[in-house]
C-alpha cells in the first residue's frame, strides 16, 4: 500500500440509530510475549504552527530499535500535536494515514479541523511518522529516484523483458540490504505497534484512542492484539484483510482495481459528449489500452511510458473525484494527439520518483511482516493468471512488490488477529473499495469481537470518513464524542449502511487541467485528506 491517492470528497444522508456506552476494556492473554518499554523522557512540545494550523506543536520521542532490547540502539519518532481545548479531555487520539510508509505529521492538523470542533476539542490529536518514515530517524531511502521515468514496461513481452524488470526489483532489495542491513530486521508492523506504546507512555496516557486509514487499520489491529488493555476508542477506515497479509491481499487488489478501472471507463462513456471517446465502455477501455501501447512506442512528453501511465490512472481507483482530471488528459491525448495534458496528469498523480522514502518503508515492512513466494515461477504464474482477467494493474502491482521475492531479511509470521478483549471498535468500509476490498472489512469485523461495521453502499473510494458524507461522519463523531456505536440494524454483514454520493460530473477543460485540489501540502499542517493518506495495498 503506497502513497498514491490525494483527495477525498463524499456526502450522504444522516442516518440515526446510535447507542451510547463503551464497556471498560478487559484483559486477555493474546499469546504475545510482554515487551519491556523503557520510561521515555517527557515530551518537549514546541510550536510548529502554520497559517492553516496555528496551534500545531511538534516533538520527538526515542524508542528501541529492537523492543526486546530496550536499552540498546534507539530510533527517533517525529510527532505533531493539536492540543485539546475543552474542559472534557478524552486523551490522545493517534492518527495514521496508512502505507506502510505514509507520514502522519500533517494528518493531525487535518483531523483536528475536519472533525466537528466540539469533538476535536476533547482530544490531543497526535500525528506521527512511523519508524523509518519522513522526519523520523534513521530515514530509509534505499534507491533514490527509483521511479524516475522512463521505467521498463510493466507487461513483459518476452522472458528477456521479464528478466530485466525482475533484476531491477532484485537490485532494489539488494540495495536495501546493503544500505540498511542493521535496520531491516526491525522494520515491521509489530515493531511499529510497540512504538505506539512508547508514544502512549511518553504522553502519560493509560490508554490511547486511535484513528487509522488503510494499512493504518492493520497497525491499529496489531496494537490492540498486543496491548488490549491499553485500547480506548479505535476507528479503522478502509480495512485491511488480516488473513491476506500481504501477498494474497495484493492479488485481491488486482481484481478490485480492474473493477474500478472499468467503472471509470463506463463513466467516461456516459459523458461522451464531453470526452468524445465513445459511448461504449468497452470502446473506451480499448482506447485506453491503445494509449498505453502508443506511449510504449513514444513516451508522452518524453516521460510517460506505460508504467508511468498506469501510475497516473491508478489514483482514479482510489478516488472518483480524480476522474474528470484523468478523463480530460486521456481525451486530449487520444483526440488531439496532445501529450501535454498527460504529462501534467503524471506529474500530479503518478510516481515521479520523489517518494523513494515511502516506497523503501513500504517494501521493508511488507517484505518483513510475512512470507512471500521465493520461487519466481509462482509470481509469474499468478501474475499471468490474474492479468488474463484483470489486465489494468496486475503486472504493475507485481513489480511494485517484487523486491519481496528476494528480500535480504527472513520474514516474520503475521500476528493472528482475534480479539474479544477490547472495547467496541468502529470500522468503515466502502463496498467497491479497490485498495482494501470489501471482504477484508468483513474479515476484520469478525475477528474484532464486538466491533461495529459501517458500510458505504456503492462507494468505491478509499478513506471514506471526514470527506463530507454526513451519514458516515455522524457515526464517527458520535463514537469519538460519547462512545456511541450503531445498533446493528444494517444487515447480516453491516451494523449500519450509508449511501455513497453520485459519481462526479465532468469539469470544464480549464478546471480539469488546472492543478487545484491536488492534495499537495506544505509545512506540517496543510493538505487535504488524500494528500495525507499513504497506501497502495
Amino acid at each position: 500500500m503506497t502513497n498514491r491517492a490525494k483527495i477525498l470528497v463524499a456526502a450522504g444522508a444522516v442516518v440515526a440509530g446510535l447507542v451510547t456506552g463503551v464497556p471498560a476494556p478487559a484483559t486477555a492473554d493474546t499469546g504475545a510475549v510482554p515487551v519491556p518499554v523503557p520510561v521515555p523522557v517527557p515530551l518537549k512540545w514546541t510550536s510548529c504552527a502554520t497559517e492553516a494550523r496555528p496551534t500545531l506543536q511538534c516533538a520527538s520521542v526515542r524508542a528501541p530499535l529492537d523492543h526486546a532490547r530496550p536499552d540498546g540502539r534507539q530510533v527517533t519518532l517525529a510527532l505533531t500535536r493539536v492540543p485539546h481545548t475543552a474542559k472534557t479531555f478524552q486523551g490522545p487520539l493517534l492518527v495514521n494515514p496508512g502505507g506502510p510508509g505514509g507520514s502522519g505529521l500533517n494528518l493531525a492538523g487535518f483531523v483536528s479541523t475536519a472533525l466537528p470542533a466540539k469533538v476535536a476539542a476533547q482530544y490531543d490529536v497526535i500525528g506521527f511518522d512511523p519508524r523509518g518514515v519522513g522526519k523520523s530517524t534513521p530515514k530509509l531511502d534505499c534507491v533514490p529516484g527509483y521511479f524516475r521515468p522512463v521505467r521498463p514496461a510493466s507487461v513483459p513481452t518476452s522472458l528477456a523483458a521479464e528478466r530485466t524488470v525482475r533484476d531491477r526489483a532484485a537490485s532494489f532489495a539488494q540495495a536495501c540490504g546493503s544500505k540498511y542491513g542493521d535496520l531491516l530486521p526491525y522494520m515491521d508492523t509489530v515493531s511499529a505497534a510497540h512504538d505506539l506504546d512508547v508514544i502512549r507512555e511518553a504522553l502519560g496516557a493509560r490508554r490511547i484512542n486511535y484513528f487509522g486509514y488503510s494499512y493504518g487499520t492493520y497497525l491499529g489491529a496489531v496494537y490492540a492484539q498486543l496491548h488490549p488493555d491499553r485500547v480506548r476508542r479505535f476507528v479503522l477506515d478502509s480495512v485491511v484483510d488480516p488473513e491476506g497479509v500481504w501477498y494474497a491481499d495484493n492479488i485481491a487488489q488486482d481484481y478490485a482495481f480492474e473493477a474500478r478501472h472499468k467503472a471509470f471507463a463506463a463513466w467516461v462513456a456516459k459523458n461522451d459528449a464531453t470526452y468524445r471517446l465513445g459511448g461504449d465502455p468497452d470502446a473506451v477501455e480499448a482506447a485506453w489500452y491503445r494509449m498505453r501501447a502508443a506511449v510504449a512506442e513514444k513516451p508522452a512528453g518524453g516521460k510517460v511510458g506505460p508504467g508511468e501511465l498506469e501510475d497516473t490512472f491508478l489514483p482514479g481507483g482510489y478516488y472518483n473525484g480524480y476522474w474528470p482530471h484523468l478523463a480530460e488528459a486521456f481525451a486530449s491525448y487520444v483526440n488531439d494527439a496532445d501529450g501535454t495534458a498527460l504529462l501534467a496528469a503524471w506529474e500530479r498523480f503518478g510516481e515521479t520518483g520523489d517518494d523513494s522514502n515511502g516506497y523503501s518503508v513500504y517494501t521493508a515492512v511488507q517484505c518483513r511482516d510475512a512470507a512471500w513466494p521465493r520461487d519466481w515461477s509462482t509470481w509469474r504464474t499468478d501474475a499471468r493468471g490474474v492479468a488474463a482477467q484483470a489486465p489494468f494493474i496486475t503486472w504493475n502491482n507485481t513489480w511494485y512488490n517484487a523486491p519481496c521475492a528476494s528480500w535480504p531479511v527472513e520474514p516474520l509470521s503475521p500476528v493472528r488477529i482475534s480479539n474479544d478483549a477490547v472495547p467496541p471498535m468502529l470500522l468503515f468500509q466502502a463496498t467497491e473499495d479497490a485498495a482494501t476490498p470489501y471482504e477484508g472489512g468483513l474479515s476484520m469485523h469478525r475477528k474484532l469481537k464486538g466491533s461495529r461495521l459501517v458500510v458505504e453502499e456503492g462507494g468505491g473510494n478509499h478513506g471514506i470518513t471526514l470527506s463530507g458524507n454526513t451519514c458516515l461522519d455522524t457515526y464517527l463523531s458520535e463514537y469519538l464524542a460519547t462512545g456511541a456505536v450503531p445498533t446493528g440494524s444494517g444487515g447480516a454483514d453491516a451494523d449500519a449502511v450509508c449511501t455513497a454520493r453520485p459519481d462526479p460530473k465532468p469539469l470544464p477543460a480549464e478546471k480539469a487541467l488546472r492543478a487545484t485540489d491536488s492534495g499537495t501540502t506544505s509545512g506540517t499542517g496543510g493538505g487535504t485528506l488524500h494528500g495525507l493518506l499513504g497506501f497502495r495495498g
